[in-house]
């Protein structure tokens, strides 16, 4: 099992960027597939990006071009990059760790996908 704190979030204004991190214990972090998602108050989580594990880093459609997703494996880290921020990107966002390898790059859409989660960090974007 791997075990994810997530980091980074805060009140921004649209348009801003943020850049959230999470740091994963465990000795085999490089094996698993890497994924954030989101939640925002009344809604269903959501997908938002993910590095497979063969390296495919596929993205959902509302922040393609504005989010970039990246690990460090040396450092245990995962980061979310995240430009041109709006008001709709307003959420609690988490980390997570799957350790499937799938050649489906839509088998890392689902959240049942994941095995680990992280606690979330608040993204709030003001307009």
């Amino acid at each position: 099992q791997v075990q994810l704190v997530e980091s980074g979030g805060g009140l921004v204004q649209a348009g801003d960027s943020l850049r959230l991190s999470c740091a994963a214990s465990g000795r085999t972090f490089s094996s698993y597939a890497m994924g954030w998602f989101r939640q925002a108050p009344g809604k269903e989580r959501e997908f938002v990006a993910a590095i497979t594990w063969n390296g495919g880093t596929p993205y959902a459609d509302s922040v393609k071009g504005r989010f970039t997703i990246s690990r460090d494996s040396d450092k245990n880290m995962v980061y979310l990059q995240m430009n041109s921020l709006k008001p709709e990107d307003t959420a609690a966002y988490y980390c997570c760790a799957a350790a499937a390898k799938s050649y489906r790059e839509s088998y890392y859409y689902q959240a049942g996908g994941y095995d680990c989660w992280g606690q979330g960090t608040q993204v709030t974007v003001s307009s």
